[in-house]
């Protein structure tokens, strides 16, 4: 038997259960941080890059943005588990519905999987019409106001000095954005009256002439609101293209910028 000294204390010996609910605690904890990533990206927020320059010049290409997935609602197209019995295909889980002026990323309606970036300009029940590039909603002209020319964004080819025309447009709600416009009467400056139908959306890029958007009835057409994963929200990274023998150019006065 061993003796103690004066003053010596036999460490306690915690029971059983004490030690299961810590053993627990620490396994609950490890599970939850692995899966914080996948919870962030299926609830929160979900990153993507622009590829093309159809959002310029407010997303460039190399740009690199978190989409925030929750302002809306989950669709069946967006929601990570089974779909809730009860509830309709086209319906949302606390479902809202997307203002104009709203950048959002939407799965095709082609497809319902090739994801496309573009602006709402048209809410469920609005006439939609460009007239010499001027969009009109519910037979109103849009008021837009000439800026400088912008230069070396290559919005509209490779060439980097060129100078395209620059507009900022304000919408009935006030929303305000820039838009280019590359060419006079461009194949899609002059449209018929786009009627949007309930519970869809109608969708235009930024860069005017270089914009495969929902005036192209053929290839996206009118966007279901099922359809929407999110707002565009922030740039986190942007990436310039690099030559051929020259890498990209970090964009760091782009980083942490709120897309609006």
């Amino acid at each position: 038997m061993t003796s103690l000294d004066a003053g010596e204390i036999r460490p306690k010996r915690e029971p059983w259960w004490a030690i299961l609910g810590i053993f627990l605690a620490g396994f609950v904890a490890l599970c939850l941080l692995l899966a914080s990533p996948m919870l962030i990206r299926n609830f929160l927020y979900q990153p993507f890059n622009a590829p093309s320059g159809s959002m310029k010049p407010t997303i460039l290409v190399g740009d690199y943005f978190f989409v925030s997935k929750y302002p809306y609602g989950y669709s069946r197209l967006t929601w990570p588990f089974p779909w809730p019995t009860g509830l309709s295909p086209s319906d949302r889980i606390w479902g809202a519905m997307p203002a104009r002026g709203d950048v959002v990323a939407f799965f095709l309606p082609k497809d319902n999987a090739t994801v496309y970036i573009k602006r709402v300009v048209g809410l469920p029940g609005d006439r939609i019409q460009m007239k010499g590039g001027v969009l009109h909603i519910n037979g109103a002209a849009v008021p837009r106001e000439r800026l400088a020319d912008a230069i070396g964004m290559e919005a509209c080819g490779d060439d980097e000095d060129e100078r395209v025309k620059r507009w900022r447009e304000t919408l009935p709600d006030g929303q305000s954005y820039e838009t280019l416009d590359c060419v006079d009467n461009g194949y899609l400056d002059n449209t018929n009256v786009y009627v949007v139908p309930p519970g869809h959306l109608f969708m235009l890029g930024d860069n005017r002439d270089n914009s495969n958007d929902s005036r192209a009835m053929s290839q996206i057409g009118y966007v279901p609101v099922e359809n929407v994963i999110g707002r565009a929200a922030m740039i986190f990274f942007s990436l310039a293209a690099g030559d051929e023998d020259q890498s990209g150019r970090l964009r760091l006065g782009r980083i942490g910028s709120v897309i609006r």
